[in-house]
């Protein structure tokens, strides 16, 4: 590869990196502002955040006209949590409204 090529091409590649830590289909322009993430762990392994993972992956979850936001501690748990969306959404409106209750 040609030396004038390489430096577009290693400014792009770099540029991607902030995107990359974020889960794939994150919506950063969601039409309403999401509701927060409110657990202090992953809600698919347990994982509290801030560990050898490093910082959570955030990701916006779309449905029926809401917009939550999802952290997860690796990439790995977005795919496990689009299988089942239903359960870990269950589980993140549970501790929401523990919290609310204290």
């Amino acid at each position: 590869m040609k030396l004038k090529y390489l430096l577009p091409a290693l400014i792009v590649a770099v540029s991607a990196i902030p995107a990359l830590s974020r889960a794939d289909g994150t919506n950063s322009v969601a039409a309403s502002k999401p509701t927060p993430y409110l657990l202090d762990h992953c809600v698919v392994s347990g994982e509290k955040f801030g560990g050898d993972m490093g910082k959570p992956i955030e990701f916006i979850y779309q449905t029926n006209g809401i917009n939550q936001e999802i952290k997860f501690c690796c990439p790995m748990c977005k795919p496990q949590f689009l299988e089942n969306p239903d359960k870990y959404m269950k589980a993140i409106t549970n501790a929401e409204a523990a919290q609310k209750n204290n």
